[in-house]
């Protein structure tokens, strides 16, 4: 529950300001200053021919209510569709080909921290030392767009930068120079229509590219990339769950926070609690997960992020979040907190080697503890019994829940294992959601492999053949399960094993 929508860096420049709106409504305000012609034996004619869904508040898109919004389709690209979007037709099951085509290889499904965290030659604990001033954590991702610029490794950056009138909601837009960059530092916890500025980078001629973003919207731009004409195109990745609009960030604020318009940017630590940094920049407010009212926000989160099975950002080069550090202590704040990292590929190398080279990094070897499995079979009996309509959340006082949160941060995985279990935890949850809203048949094409394998494990393959039995048979299961639970305990294991 991290890195949601907005990323990490974004910028303030004319290209970015209202007065570029045109670049904004898709391919007719560009068509004119496309190169006709197709040199790369592509049929590019459909920029010239189709406009893109004007971006206003009623669109309607071709994924529906199952739209992450990521601005694609407020492009010409909106022709390729259905080639390119991780919520139609065969969905998030085409990161399986895109990782052979950006990674040269697929990930090893025979291999354990592959079918959690993906593709990856390296991964690691990372900070910098000192931070970016203003960043929510020390400003990696911030640093890395800076140093390629710098570098000469790019011209530009799509990134995302605060609405000049509400600093929690992105704004999406091409940076251009160090102090647009710098300018932008911060998640804006939201969802962001990155994309919504690929034919203003064609239209502008940039040709060396670094991307930062979410699954979503990196699947998206990496089924267009041919497309695009560039030399050079690096992609940044942020971890990504459970993101939703504006609005639903505003009710996500007002039920956790005492103080919700002071809270500038938030994390689910590992300590089990919220940690909500305000606008002061000292303050922090710790909410225990357990004292959150589960029911009230089931609404907060976008039906995409339901849908979604890349939580790791699969086909980035890099990848930087948090989720798979242990807490370092409650005197620690994000700003000086480590996030791990996972080089994916060479581009990333060449990314990660950079940002060796500023001396500000300082990396530890990833860790872990514990085992996850138990933990995330109770979560998603009690998360999903609450989506069912079948339970209540009883969110526990402050007290008892800051106790709890002390007992299961010494109990609990960390580490790497906690983010496993995360990631389990949100797999399980997607798949019984897809799986009620358009069926086995075609949920089932919708996963990449690896969500398929953590599926059919051994550890979660009968709880979720159980949930998904207690959303079919409603009121009738219960009173069965009533019934069982009152046999001896070799025909009560009997009937359990016929069911």
């Amino acid at each position: 529950k991290q890195g949601r929508g907005g990323n990490a860096v974004a910028c303030s420049s004319t290209a970015c300001s209202p007065s570029s709106g045109r670049w904004r409504r898709g391919g007719s305000a560009v068509a004119s200053a496309l190169k006709k012609g197709d040199e790369s034996g592509l049929d590019l004619r459909f920029k010239e021919r189709v406009k893109g869904i004007p971006p206003t508040e009623d669109a309607v898109y071709p994924a529906g209510d199952m739209c992450s919004r990521c601005g694609l389709c407020d492009t010409y690209y909106v022709a390729k569709v259905k080639e390119a979007c991780g919520f139609i037709g065969d969905g998030m099951s085409r990161i399986d080909q895109l990782e052979e085509q950006v990674h040269g290889r697929q990930r090893d499904l025979g291999e354990a921290d592959e079918v959690t965290f993906g593709v990856h030659e390296h991964m690691s604990f990372c900070k910098l030392t000192p931070g970016v001033e203003g960043a929510q954590w020390t400003g990696v991702v911030t640093t890395i767009a800076v140093e390629m610029l710098r570098a000469g490794m790019v011209e530009a950056v799509v990134c995302v930068q605060s609405d000049p009138e509400d600093e929690l909601k992105p704004k999406p837009c091409i940076a251009m120079t160090e102090e647009e960059v710098i300018e932008a530092r911060g998640v804006k916890p939201s969802l962001s229509p990155n994309l919504e500025v690929l034919a203003e980078v064609e239209a502008r001629g940039i040709k060396k590219l670094l991307f930062i973003g979410v699954g979503c919207q990196v699947q998206a731009l990496r089924s267009v990339e041919k497309y695009l004409g560039l030399d050079e195109l690096y992609v940044v990745g942020t971890n990504c769950t459970d993101n939703g609009p504006r609005e639903g960030l505003e009710k996500f604020l007002q039920v956790t926070s005492a103080n919700p318009d002071q809270v500038k940017h938030y994390e689910f630590m590992q300590d089990y609690r919220v940690h909500m940094m305000y606008k002061d920049g000292v303050t922090v407010e710790k909410v225990p997960y357990f004292c959150l009212p589960a029911d009230q926000l089931t609404d907060v989160i976008a039906t995409s992020c339901y849908s979604c099975f890349d939580y790791v950002n699969s086909l980035a080069d890099v990848v930087v979040g948090y989720m798979g550090v242990p807490f370092e202590g409650p005197d620690v704040p994000m700003t000086k907190h480590f996030q791990y990292a996972t080089i994916r590929n060479e581009k990333g190398r060449e990314i990660w080697d950079l940002l060796r080279g500023t001396e500000r990094l300082v990396e530890e070897p990833t860790t872990r503890e514990g085992a996850r499995q138990d933990f995330v079979k109770q979560t998603l009996v009690t998360d999903d019994d609450v989506q069912l309509g079948r339970a209540k959340s009883n969110p526990l006082p402050l007290w008892i829940g800051n106790i709890l949160a002390d007992v299961l941060e010494k109990i609990g995985p960390k580490g790497l294992e906690f983010a496993a279990y995360s990631l389990d935890y949100h797999v399980l949850r997607n798949y019984l959601l897809v799986y009620r809203r358009l069926g086995r048949e075609k949920a089932w094409r919708h996963l990449p492999a690896y969500a398929k394998k953590i599926i059919e494990s051994e550890d979660y393959e009968a709880i979720v053949a159980k949930q998904i039995a207690k959303g079919e048979k409603g009121e009738d299961w219960d009173l069965l399960d009533e019934m069982v639970s009152a046999l001896p305990g070799e025909i009560r294991d009997l009937v359990n094993k016929v069911r």
